[in-house]
């Protein structure tokens, strides 16, 4: 049992995997390692960064913004200004999020890397390498508002929706839901990311695997162990 790990529960699957948390020190992004990283929150509504006007008018490198919803049918009517620090680019805009640390699982490969001769003119944003990563909140109940709703959060454990998975962190073990949904980049430059010798076992890599073709396909193996542990969950109350 890792360090500071709660049992887990009989009415989660993962109770039924002997290693569903595994340590490795290997210094690397495989698929499966806990990370920990700034990531945004996806609001219904993207807001934008507009200029005012500049603090002085020979200064390039000060100006006055303000926030605003980002017009989606209409993005270019937003003003814009030249300045050094923040450049306008024809057909960009700048949007604004919220963000807060949180641990990350990779559920994506690190990409190859592309030689030098085949980046020769194109600009460095091109060819930048990423690494798909999914966010974890924490599904700790505490009876202030914005909480999960703890309803909610049992219906989770047991596996009933594909975009949602629950799971106790290693390290913490804390309660926590994975938002497979908000599968998104980070970069692979260690300064983008907090690295953990915590990865997922092979065993419940599989699962992962199983839960990944269900989030982006729609489908669930019938014949699959996700599918096996999900039925017999839903059939306990």
């Amino acid at each position: 049992m890792l360090d500071l790990m709660k049992e887990y529960p009989e009415n989660s699957i993962q109770y039924f995997i002997d290693e569903w948390w595994t340590t490795d020190n290997t210094v690397d992004l495989r698929r499966g390692r806990l990370l920990g990283a700034f990531i945004p929150f996806i609001d219904q509504q993207p807001m934008i960064l507009v200029p005012e006007g500049r603090s002085s008018p020979t200064d390039h490198f000060k100006a006055n913004y303000r926030i605003e919803p980002l017009q989606v049918k209409k993005p270019h009517e937003h003003p814009k200004l030249p300045v050094a620090a923040l450049p306008s680019y024809p057909g960009e805009i700048r949007t604004v999020y919220r963000a807060k640390e949180r641990p990350v699982l990779v559920v994506g490969t690190e990409p190859p890397k592309i030689p030098k001769s085949q980046r020769a003119g194109g600009a460095q944003w091109q060819f930048h390498p990423v690494v798909l990563v999914a966010p974890y909140h924490g599904a700790e109940f505490s009876g202030k508002s914005g909480g999960w709703n703890p309803e909610f959060v049992t219906r989770v454990q047991k596996c009933e929706y594909p975009q949602y998975m629950w799971d106790q962190l290693p390290g913490s073990g804390k309660s926590s839901i994975l938002r497979l949904d908000q599968i998104q980049p980070i970069g692979t430059d260690q300064r983008a990311y907090q690295w953990t010798r915590f990865c997922l076992g092979r065993d419940a890599m599989k699962i992962m695997d199983e839960w990944l073709q269900w989030v982006m396909s729609g489908y669930l193996l019938k014949d699959g162990v996700l599918n096996e542990f999900r039925q017999g969950l839903l059939e306990l109350e």
